[in-house]
């Protein structure tokens, strides 16, 4: 690749970064052009940005404090929509490696890859081409059947539950979009289906079933 990618480096550990920085300054590829300690900050940072300066790349910690990456890559797709993301992590967790493709992550690579599948995987994403290794190809099927099947139990998906333990708690749609990072417009649609699936008037018959069927914490 002859032309320069700007990428954003983004964890909550400063000697990661640092490490991640120093490498990547060593590849004439890449150039660092900035650095965050967790989602929310990486969001603030992007939204200070012109349309010209924005990272072509993001590298992005799973596990973070205040906003993690796949809140973060959530939020960041839908403001800044085309972002190319890579989720550099430390966990192969089946249900983490599905939220975070669904969040928007072109590729989820493991922190234990060596220098050059890192780039590899880096390069692919700026093409948009989808780069994981097997074992995070074989934990994100197990993570879509896992989640397939609790869906069939409920025959709600994880997403519509969320929102109907959130209308229990009183929420409004706004409060729903805000804490979900989705639209108001998103927000309805869900509610819209879930008064249709669970064959519902209103919002308070939806908190009622949820409450009855356990799901909600007291």
């Amino acid at each position: 690749m002859s032309v320069k990618v700007n990428v954003m480096i983004v964890d909550d550990h400063d000697m990661v970064r640092m490490g991640l920085k120093t490498y990547l300054m060593l590849e004439p590829t890449f150039h660092v052009m900035g650095e965050a300690s967790n989602g929310q900050d990486a969001l603030n940072q992007l939204r200070k940005l012109g349309e010209n300066e924005l990272p072509d790349l993001i590298l992005m910690d799973l596990m973070m404090p205040v906003m993690n990456g796949a809140e973060a890559t959530q939020a960041i797709m839908a403001e800044f929509p085309g972002m190319k993301i890579v989720m550099l992590t430390s966990f192969l967790e089946d249900d983490l490696v599905v939220q975070a493709i669904e969040a928007g992550a072109v590729s989820y690579v493991l922190k234990t890859v060596s220098a050059e599948e890192l780039i590899y995987a880096l390069q692919g994403a700026y093409r948009g081409m989808p780069v994981m290794t097997g074992d995070v190809s074989q934990a994100l099927t197990r993570g879509i059947r896992q989640r397939t099947a609790r869906e069939n139990e409920s025959g709600l998906t994880e997403r519509e539950k969320e929102v109907l333990l959130l209308i229990a708690e009183g929420k409004t749609n706004k409060d729903i979009g805000e804490e979900l990072h989705i639209s108001i417009k998103t927000v309805k649609t869900h509610v819209s289906n879930l008064l249709m699936k669970c064959e519902m008037d209103d919002r308070t018959q939806l908190a009622i079933y949820a409450h009855r069927q356990g799901w909600v914490k007291k």
